[in-house]
């Protein structure tokens, strides 16, 4: 008969279990701290992306916020940035980042659905025009806003239908889930709530590239159109300060200038102060990527790292450097745009 022999009796199983409880603790604690820092990151004084408020945009926690990373807000402020140069309205504003949102989630990407790319996901094969132009924000951006203005009282229409006209989605509805979100983000580019963006711009961005006042010309022009400054003002000065001069475009009125409230204008119209803050967020939205550290206008204040305050300065202008002091003089009111050294 065969001898049987018993196995070596097993380790006791409470070390097991003690090295499973620590283990589960473990994850638990890393756990934890992950969730811990994605809610302070929520909070607007540990803002790591950017962020736009309804209101009055004092940041006192009420109204509605809309939060999206620095690529895409400058990619949102460029749509409605070319909006403004084509002469189009809020509405076509908000169809436009509606439509890139539910896109490219306003990222200019180099794939999709066959040979879909870029914000709008256009199609070199249907004519929107080759692949390097479809993947240049500006370029893309006027070929939507084209497409757009040849659809009769697109305004009228509902919005994932204004959106769907112009893109042929195989889902057609799926713009309205995005509406809101593009109708808070197009107010704030367009000027009708001052001093609402926010952007937290990365300590690197500028410390480490310092921001060149020919490449933000260039950029300003290449967004909003050569009109954006006055003749001879595209090249030339080194001065740390780019001031862009505010005027209403479009049959625009002037109403709302002193206080720098938003004022009324028609459709595809702007009054000078919706103008200013057009500019002014647009160049919060890009400050990361031109090293911009400090905008004013209209007697608010924007800094990198600290958000908007209101100005407290003598004269309720934005304190003057000496490089600034001379373009301060205008009557005309402008927007100032001081680079990174």
């Amino acid at each position: 008969m065969p001898r049987t022999t018993l196995s070596s009796p097993s380790r006791p199983t409470g070390h097991r279990r003690l090295y499973q409880v620590l283990a589960a603790f473990v994850i638990l604690a890393a756990l934890a701290g992950y969730l811990a820092v994605q809610y302070l990151s929520g909070s607007k004084d540990l803002l790591t992306g950017c962020e736009v408020r309804s209101g009055d945009g004092k940041g006192d926690g009420e109204g509605t916020t809309y939060e999206l990373g620095v690529d895409q807000a400058a990619n949102a402020a460029t749509i409605a940035a070319v909006g403004a140069a084509h002469g189009m309205p809020e509405r076509a504003v908000a169809i436009a980042l509606a439509t890139a949102i539910q896109e490219s989630r306003l990222r200019n990407i180099d794939y999709g659905d066959r040979d879909s790319l870029g914000l709008f996901q256009q199609r070199p094969s249907q004519g929107w025009g080759t692949s390097a132009q479809i993947q240049d924000p500006v370029y893309a951006s006027g070929k939507f806003y084209e497409h757009l203005a040849k659809i009769s009282h697109y305004e009228d229409l509902p919005l994932t239908e204004a959106a769907q006209r112009v893109q042929r989605s195989g889902f057609p509805e799926a713009y309205a889930q995005h509406e809101p979100d593009a109708i808070l983000l197009a107010s704030a580019l367009t000027g009708q709530i001052p001093a609402s963006l926010n952007c937290a711009t990365p300590v690197t961005a500028t410390a480490s590239a310092p921001g060149d006042p020919d490449r933000l010309r260039t950029e300003l022009v290449r967004d909003f159109g050569k009109e954006v400054l006055p003749a001879g003002g595209a090249a030339g000065s080194a001065t740390r300060t780019v001031a862009v001069p505010v005027r209403a475009t479009g049959g625009g009125t002037t109403d709302g200038d002193a206080k720098g409230g938003a004022g009324t204008a028609g459709a595809g119209a702007t009054t000078a102060a919706q103008r200013g803050w057009s500019l002014a967020h647009w160049a919060v939205a890009r400050s990361a990527e031109l090293g911009i550290d400090e905008i004013a206008y209209a007697g608010k204040v924007w800094t990198a790292g600290a958000g908007w305050r209101t100005d407290r300065s003598e004269d309720g202008k934005s304190a003057k450097s000496t490089e600034s002091a001379e373009s301060a003089e205008s009557d005309t009111p402008e927007v100032r745009m001081r680079l990174a050294q």
